[in-house]
């Protein structure tokens, strides 16, 4: 089995269901399998081999998932690249990758000009959309000339199918390297995990060059024979309006996505289709939850997903029946994979101590591209070190506490900034909050509090540490609060601490 078959399976099964809508595009899985074998054969007459990179620099967009499963029906190496780098970011990508075939989008030209003299490993350039150089082949003329014939490339689940690269809040990027059976057994996890039925209609608004968008919510779609509606860029009012249009029942999204759908004025669409919410990247407020089943009146559930990029991505998920009884926790972990919480010296911790979350099963990346080092530091004793710090319950469900790196240490005493974040978001007058740890003579570190008011709203330091006072043990209050306009984030919406203490 392979991922490409996903495909081919359901489109033989289900061909006149429809698999992909983009704004005018509508696409049934006959169709999309047809376009993807079109573009599959083209890449073997250009000399494709097994385990080749094929990096794409697109929006979310029916052409990338067709190049996702192209790649993986011929023996490529899907490499998405961040749509929001500057140059010389996809510059390291595509250099740091080896890719000969680069797929871009006509708004990506003038960044791609400024690049491609240095760009010595990359020989073929693909556009999508509008007219190119003559020396820049068009995707979608490669389409009509080629032919819609399945490929016959043998290819087994140990085989290489993506180079993730990691939104990492520090350093380069770091490709993890995954390949067709982390994937399967992702898919595997992910459904039961998330009681996913056939047929359900999702919105795909996470972007596509991340691994929770791409494989928990659009690849899980395909192999469910449903429908994925497509954003090329989240906007909470375009968001709403495709809910109501499209009769869409899946939703799944960052907490900062809830937090903007939920600031629009209550009653402007017609929300009733949405069955189930999905959430990752950071806990999900209860005070949001309770916001949601407003929002969505037929809501039957709501599910955390916690995970990272070198698991294909998922690790944990807390179903809808627990959601209420296991308060600020992403679940147990998933069904094909163990979990461990341990100390520095990778000793199992006892239920309810705080250690290392760490990991081992067969969703796990085979290792970080050209990085061996790396892969030895994550993977040492055969576990995945996700570098975030939990607990376990006497139930054997997983609470995340907070990145290892974010741990304040303040006269001794540890303190995690999650905690203090989730009674910040408690506060009517707050939109958003991030705690981090800045330097203290006294103390070693101190923290300190960076606060977005809700519109219109004010408040002072002193309002912002009583208020954490009364919640929280007082050496965990903030010692300062600065107010700002809007907290930096990566583009799967974790707040970036390291620019937070940069200032």
């Amino acid at each position: 089995m392979n991922v490409g078959q996903i495909l081919t399976l359901t489109a033989n099964k289900f061909p006149k269901r429809i698999a992909a809508v983009f704004e005018n595009e509508r696409l049934t899985y006959q169709e999309f399998n047809e376009r993807v074998n079109r573009f599959s054969y083209f890449l073997l007459r250009m000399g494709l081999t097994k385990g080749e990179k094929v990096a794409v620099l697109l929006f979310n967009s029916i052409p990338l998932v067709e190049i996702l499963f192209a790649s993986a029906k011929n023996g490529g190496v899907f490499t998405p690249i961040n749509f929001r780098f500057t140059a010389e970011e996809v510059f390291y990508i595509l250099d740091h990758s080896d890719a000969r075939f680069f797929i871009y989008g006509e708004e990506f030209s003038g960044l791609v000009d400024k690049i491609r003299p240095r760009l010595k490993k990359v020989e073929f350039y693909f556009s999508v959309g509008g007219s190119a150089p003559s020396s820049i082949l068009n995707y979608e003329t490669l389409l009509k000339e080629s032919l819609p014939q399945e490929p016959d490339i043998p290819l087994s689940e140990e085989d290489e199918c993506q180079l993730m690269y990691t939104s990492g809040t520090t350093g380069k990027p770091k490709g993890a390297l995954l390949t067709h059976g982390n994937l399967l057994w992702n898919l595997f996890n992910t459904i039961l995990g998330r009681e996913e039925k056939e047929g359900e209609t999702s919105i795909v608004i996470g972007p596509l060059y991340h691994t929770a968008a791409l494989n928990n919510h659009f690849l899980t779609r395909v192999a469910m024979a449903g429908t994925s509606v497509l954003v090329r860029r989240f906007d909470p009012d375009k968001v709403m309006k495709i809910i109501e249009e499209e009769k869409v029942t899946v939703i799944s999204g960052a907490p900062a996505v809830y937090h903007l759908m939920l600031s629009l004025s209550e009653g402007r669409y017609d929300t009733r289709s949405i069955t189930k919410c999905t959430t990752g990247a950071s806990i999900l407020p209860n005070e949001t939850k309770e916001k949601l089943v407003k929002l969505f009146p037929n809501l039957s559930g709501i599910y955390d997903v916690y995970g990272c990029t070198e698991a294909t991505p998922s690790i944990a998920i807390l179903k809808a029946k627990d959601s209420v009884r296991k308060r600020e926790c992403v679940g147990p972990a998933v069904p094909f994979l163990e979990v461990r919480v341990v100390d520095d010296q990778d000793r199992d911790l006892p239920p309810g101590e705080v250690g290392e979350l760490i990991c081992r099963g067969p969703n796990v990346m085979k290792g970080y591209y050209k990085d061996e080092e790396a892969t030895r530091e994550a993977l040492r004793g055969g576990w995945l070190h996700t570098g975030d710090m939990g607990r376990m319950d006497e139930e054997g469900f997983v609470y995340i506490v907070d990145r290892k790196k974010d741990m304040i240490v303040s006269g001794g005493e540890n303190i995690y900034p999650r905690e203090i974040e989730e009674v910040l978001y408690s506060h009517p007058r707050i939109e958003d909050a991030a705690i981090i740890g800045v330097p203290d003579p006294l103390w070693g570190e101190s923290v300190k509090a960076v606060i977005v008011l809700k519109k219109g709203e004010t408040m002072t330091e002193e309002a912002v540490i009583e208020y954490c006072k009364s919640h929280l043990a007082s050496y965990k209050k903030p010692k300062s609060v600065e107010f700002v306009e809007s907290l930096p984030r990566n583009p799967s919406g974790k707040v970036l601490k390291t620019v937070l203490r940069k200032r």
